[in-house]
């Protein structure tokens, strides 16, 4: 079983804080690996949050082949930070030789290119990147993305913080808003991509759970849009069902949770927007998810939210004080980090609704 969380706060934060909120979840996950994605950056990053960052794990070969593909499209290094690993001995974790986060400049003759074409050119620039690592295995990219950093890595969540230092709170690594999950997918081969949080085109998303539906929901998605491939994971459709019908369709939030788990025929006719919702169900039926499983997302905005099945066969737990809102598979994980926290303002989503934190820390909840 996995076990997932996030943190949002008005202050950045380190990712010790994460790593807290997880650890003492640990009896709920197998100690195989941990993953985050971190937004709205500060530390060493600050001054940098217009220029994409790409987040990559390769080998020496990895390195002189991106540099060589990065230049010869005309990116323009401006900033890098290389992690200052502990390499003590007897750390539980598959390291990769390299870890490259750098911001770039976008090529000159997007200076005054549209929004949507810089996003599609560092979209495809990741894709194009994965493909030139794979052929030979030297490595993985992970986002490329302004003001996003990502990290994946396999062996013991405490360890692989050790490695990367990132117990220590020293300034580097600060965020607003952090997802994060302690396992690697070891329902199936392990593949470092297939490691929770996902990250495309700024929406991120993490669960705990199954998709029994991942094959009607995989072969449905690879027409939809050319972002959506890799599929190592069943996980991996919550996030393209999520930028699908976000992004590709432009919908509301809220019809989100009506694709993923709608609601049954004989509710949906009686209600007033029931024409909407028949729609829906009939033109994106092979979007909808089965078995037990929770998600927590994060949009482009940074608005996070979060959600559970139809039958609500997963835990999550919602919690905020003053300056920070945790969402976690278990409360103790936010025990952990808010112990002093109003605890009577705890929620516990639940099976038909859908909770929506903005970056004010207000919390909306979504009802069917």
């Amino acid at each position: 079983m996995c076990r997932i969380g996030s943190i949002k706060s008005l202050e950045p934060v380190p990712p010790s804080l994460a790593l807290r909120l997880m650890i003492s979840q640990q009896e709920g996950h197998d100690n195989s690996g941990f993953a985050m994605v971190m937004k709205d950056l500060e530390g060493a990053f600050s001054h940098y949050k217009n220029q994409p960052l790409l987040s990559m794990a390769c080998t020496g070969r990895g390195i002189q082949l991106v540099n060589e593909y990065m230049e010869q499209h005309g990116f323009v290094q401006v900033a890098q930070w290389v992690p200052d690993v502990n390499r003590q001995p007897g750390l539980r974790i598959e390291a990769m030789p390299r870890y490259v986060f750098r911001n770039y400049d976008y090529p000159e003759i997007y200076r005054y290119r549209t929004q949507e074409e810089r996003e599609d050119l560092l979209l495809d620039t990741r894709l194009a990147l994965r493909r030139l690592l794979e052929e030979h295995e030297d490595g993985y990219v992970y986002s490329f993305w302004p003001d996003v950093l990502t990290l994946k890595e396999i062996g013991d969540p405490a360890d692989i913080a050790t490695y990367f230092r990132l117990w220590e709170d020293d300034g580097r690594l600060l965020a607003r808003n952090i997802v994060v999950q302690c396992r690697q997918n070891t329902n199936y081969a392990i593949v470092r991509y297939a490691a929770h949080p996902f990250f495309l085109q700024g929406f991120t998303l993490c669960a705990n759970g199954e998709n029994t539906f991942f094959t009607k929901n995989t072969e449905f998605q690879k027409s939809l849009f050319r972002g959506y491939m890799g599929f190592e994971s069943d996980s991996q459709n919550f996030l393209y069902s999520l930028h699908y019908v976000l992004h590709e369709l432009k919908w509301p939030l809220r019809y989100f949770k009506h694709v993923i788990t709608p609601l049954p025929f004989a509710e949906i006719e009686a209600r007033p927007d029931r024409e909407v919702l028949r729609l829906i169900r009939q033109s994106l039926a092979n979007l909808e998810i089965n078995g037990p499983n929770t998600i927590i997302g994060m949009l482009p905005d940074s608005t996070m939210i979060t959600c559970c099945d139809s039958k609500k066969l997963r835990p999550v737990v919602l919690a905020r004080d003053e300056h920070m809102v945790a969402i976690a598979s278990e409360v103790c994980g936010i025990n952990e980090i808010m112990p002093d926290r109003d605890t009577s303002a705890d929620l516990y989503p639940n099976e038909r609704e859908l909770v929506e934190i903005r970056n004010s820390l207000e919390i909306v909840r979504w009802k069917q």
